[in-house]
């Protein structure tokens, strides 16, 4: 879906402010740590991070550009879970669920981090399709992508770029998001700045994104 999430290449909005670093999670907000162990929740059973993903695009610019990062996730995740059933519209004007389920158990700190590591998992998929492209080929990024989510960035689109490496098959972001798995072949491809961004660009710098072979034709 192209919308103000995808802002890159796009000029009238400015400088990035770019301070010291990163924020330490110690320093957020407690709303903000309760908002991230949330993401780790099962709030909405059988949603995907693709989903997860094409709901923040489907914010209304103005509240995109306002909210901070985890305004931003709380917003998605009611929308989540008013899209699932987890909750009903009733409920948020209420501000309470009718009849809550009793809370699961109390994990510690250390048993929440092994949780987590023991969840992790790869996107990565077997597939019998032979890929289109080996390293060294020239590529073109499509100009149109016809899906309503897309990891296909607008300051690309129609333009030459590189294979640098190939990953092997990786489910297809774009099907994802409609909880279809697809697995897909996905390249790491080179651009020159000077393709994205003009002559006035260093001809020393490249732009690498990974992309899934229906993002390509052949250059």
């Amino acid at each position: 879906m192209d919308g103000i999430h995808d802002l890159g290449g796009v000029g009238g909005f400015g400088p990035v402010p770019v301070k010291s670093g990163d924020k330490d999670f110690r320093e957020l907000e407690d709303w903000e740590k309760r908002a991230f162990a949330l993401s780790w929740s099962p709030i909405a059973p059988g949603s995907t991070i693709d989903w997860f993903r094409h709901g923040l695009e489907r914010m209304v610019p103005a509240d995109y550009l306002a909210f901070s990062y985890f305004q931003k996730w709380c917003t998605n995740d009611l929308m989540r879970m008013l899209d699932d059933g987890t909750i009903t519209l009733e409920d948020v004007k209420r501000g309470h669920v009718q009849n809550p389920v009793a809370p699961p158990p109390a994990m510690t700190v250390e048993d929440a981090v092994a949780d987590v590591a023991e969840s992790a998992f790869s996107f990565a998929r077997e597939t019998l399709q032979r890929p289109a492209y080996s390293v060294g080929d020239s590529v073109r990024a499509r100009r149109r992508i016809n899906a309503n989510h897309t990891r296909l960035p607008r300051y690309v689109r129609g333009l030459e770029g590189v294979v640098l490496a190939h990953h092997g098959a990786h489910v297809l972001p774009d099907r994802n998001a409609e909880g279809v798995e697809v697995p897909e072949h996905l390249y790491t491809v080179s651009f020159r700045a000077i393709t994205l961004w003009g002559e006035g660009s260093n001809p020393r710098d490249d732009v690498t994104l990974d992309l899934w072979e229906s993002y390509l034709v052949p250059a």
